[in-house]
């Protein structure tokens, strides 16, 4: 029974949408009804879609050119195509309604069209709630025949109608305050309502006013309105779980409870699949893994012959998997176990960890168990305590240590659990004093400048009766990130292969700062710049050339075989000819000052991590030593001679 009561736990809405053939028809620089239309279509269902509702969705199109309704016989409900039956929406439907909703050419009587409603929602299946909205500019058949017939059945089956119209139906009075406002931009304003509108205006009114006399009204919308208001997604729906435990307070003391995430990080459900670029097809992923050995030859080892393993600096320490079983800890299952009590003021804000705020009740319909738990909540509440438990979700967790918090609202009281950090998760961070360095030590004109201007941008403001009011509410803020995946995501769904849109402007313009505080810091940060000045400090030491070091007597490409070698040469290659360019000049030069230069210049070659680099550094480190050795103050000429051989050979090797 629970099952089925599950199962039939749901909503269905139905969309219907008028295509017919004065949907398409606009006045001069305005957009057509239908494009109107077709954009809250796909706001509706791409909200459904991304929420991962399990309501379920249709989609039925009345002024069709063809007709293709259960209904249909006997040449009745003519003129009306049921584009998609009640289920689950998914992205083939965005596709669907971007690429084959397309304005028609026919008219449908409304009536007709609400009894073939009516009998598309009750055919076969039962739902917790009905709603069926309707996009029409009215220009349509309106017999009156079996309209309160038709308004019996809705009040009796309890499904709310809505309306999106392409023109607003009155003013704020009329319309209860949250419908469509009068606005001469509307479609339809310009030129007046026609016949048939006027009649299906009259009708509609008739209908909403029967099936609620206060907001029935309220119910009619403009397209205009309906796109701004459906451009923000739905939060994705979660349906909160029950986690049954055992609350014990010693060895003597068991309370039954039942725990639900109150508050938790919310990470969006990926269902990514890999698929062949050219197919599209995931069967065409063939993927196949394959052990190496890191040497020269990678010689393939079978999976069997493999043994996890940890680096600990450059050495891999391995971990059996009986190393892991017996390092695993192990715990006896879920518990809720209480280890003892201390002050709310002992635990401080910035110690709560993890991702979630757990509320823990008494469990349902246990009567013991509902006062002893409110016993302790209330003790803990009149002490200012907290009780410090030991948490583990189930036998495959770890145990955490948190604080139980006890909440006392007017509707109900609970513990919430707040998870705490062990000795090992704190880090002591050391840093130097500000004060004691007189160079930095702030004057008393930047002390206030800097106060100014934190006031200033405080998000905090009085408000009536002396309670503070938030100027920035991130509660009322839907979170960017899914916003604009969904929306990057809906884009591409339908229309593969462009570039992605840019943000929405309304989505932008919520996570701006506010313009009260714009306002307000713009003195503060102008008093700011004004005491703390910038300027540009010169570079006490230029960098020398090899030139201004060696003189341009002895500059290498002065050699006659260079213009010949670097014709021939990599930028690898010549990197190191004029690496051992500065080996031949300190051979000759024989001066201690500008070997120490030449082996800091070697040292920021070296610390390239390119292995060409590195191996071309240390031949050249290799010969520079071999010949230092050799020389002798009394270097001549023959030698200088020799040194120049050697190094053409090393170059054609």
């Amino acid at each position: 029974d629970e099952g089925n009561k599950m199962a039939r736990a749901r909503s269905a809405l139905v969309l219907c949408m008028d295509v017919g053939f004065s949907m398409s028809n606009s006045a001069p620089g305005e957009e057509a009804p239908f494009e109107d239309a077709k954009k809250i279509i796909q706001k509706f269902v791409q909200r459904q879609v991304f929420a991962e509702s399990k309501d379920e969705l249709g989609l039925v199109l009345f002024g069709t050119d063809s007709t293709k309704n259960p209904l249909h016989q006997d040449g009745q409900y003519e003129n009306i195509t049921v584009f998609r039956q009640l289920m689950v929406p998914d992205f083939e439907l965005l596709e669907e309604i971007q690429n084959q909703l397309q304005p028609e050419n026919q008219q449908a009587d409304c009536i007709l069209f609400l009894i073939c409603m009516l009998g598309f929602l009750f055919r076969g299946k039962k739902y917790d709630r009905l709603n069926i909205v309707l996009l029409t500019d009215l220009n349509i058949q309106a017999s009156s025949d079996q309209l309160d017939i038709i308004i019996e059945n809705l009040k009796k089956a309890d499904i709310t109608l809505q309306f999106f119209l392409p023109f607003p139906v009155g003013d704020k009075e009329e319309s209860g305050g949250d419908g469509p406002i009068s606005d001469p931009g509307h479609h339809g304003m310009g030129k007046g309502l026609s016949r048939e509108q006027k009649e299906g205006l009259d009708m509609m009114k008739h209908i909403m006013l029967s099936l609620d006399e206060d907001d029935g009204l309220s119910q009619i919308y403009t397209f205009r309105n309906a796109i701004e208001q459906l451009c923000m997604f739905k939060q994705i729906e979660r349906r909160p779980m029950a986690w049954p435990c055992q609350l014990t307070v010693g060895s003597c003391l068991s309370i039954r409870i039942v725990g639900y995430k109150a508050v938790m990080q919310e990470k969006l459900k990926k269902t990514w699949k890999t698929v062949d670029a050219q197919s599209n097809r995931q069967e065409d992923v063939k993927r196949v893994t394959v052990y190496c050995l890191d040497d020269d030859n990678e010689t393939e080892v079978q999976v069997d012959e493999t043994i996890q393993g940890f680096r600990y600096g450059s050495d891999i320490v391995p971990f059996s998997k009986v190393d892991q079983e017996q390092m695993k800890y192990k715990h006896d299952g879920k518990c809720f176990a209480v280890l003892g009590f201390t002050k709310q003021n002992l635990v401080q804000r910035h110690q709560f960890i993890g991702n979630q705020v757990i509320k823990i009740f008494a469990a349902k319909d246990d009567e013991h168990a509902g006062v002893a738990l409110s016993a302790l909540i209330r003790a803990l509440h009149e002490l200012q305590m907290v009780a410090i438990v030991r948490y583990a979700y189930d036998r495959r967790c770890n145990p955490q240590i948190g604080a139980a918090f006890p909440c006392v609202k007017q509707q109900y009281e609970c513990l919430m659990y707040i998870q705490l950090p062990f000795m090992e998760d704190l880090r002591q961070f050391s840093f130097p004093s500000l004060e004691n360095n007189k160079k930095i030590t702030p004057t008393d004109a930047q002390l206030t400048a800097v106060d100014s201007l934190i006031d200033s941008m405080m998000l905090v403001e009085e408000g009536d009766e002396e309670k503070p009011k938030d100027i920035f509410k991130p509660h009322h803020i839907p979170n960017p990130d899914f916003q604009r995946l969904f929306q990057c995501l809906h884009h591409r769904a339908v229309n593969p292969g462009t570039p992605l849109p840019p943000m929405e402007p309304w989505l932008k313009a919520i996570l701006e700062r506010p313009d009260v505080i714009n306002e307000r810091c713009q003195a503060p940060l102008e008093e700011l710049k004004r005491v703390f000045p910038l300027t540009e400090v010169e570079k006490k030491k230029n960098v020398k050339t090899s030139a201004e070091i060696f003189g341009k007597e002895f500059s290498f490409p002065h050699l006659p075989f260079v213009s010949v070698l670097l014709s021939f040469m990599s930028p690898v290659q010549h990197l190191l000819l004029h690496l051992l360019s500065f080996v031949l000049v300190v051979v000759t030069l024989l001066s201690s000052s500008v070997c120490q230069q030449l082996i800091q210049r070697i040292e920021q070659l070296l610390s390239n991590r390119n292995t060409q680099y590195y191996m071309k550094s240390i031949t050249g480190i290799q010969a520079f030593r071999e010949q230092s050795v050799k020389v002798t103050h009394s270097f001549t000429l023959p030698c200088r001679q020799a040194g120049v051989r050697w190094l053409c050979e090393v170059m054609l090797r």
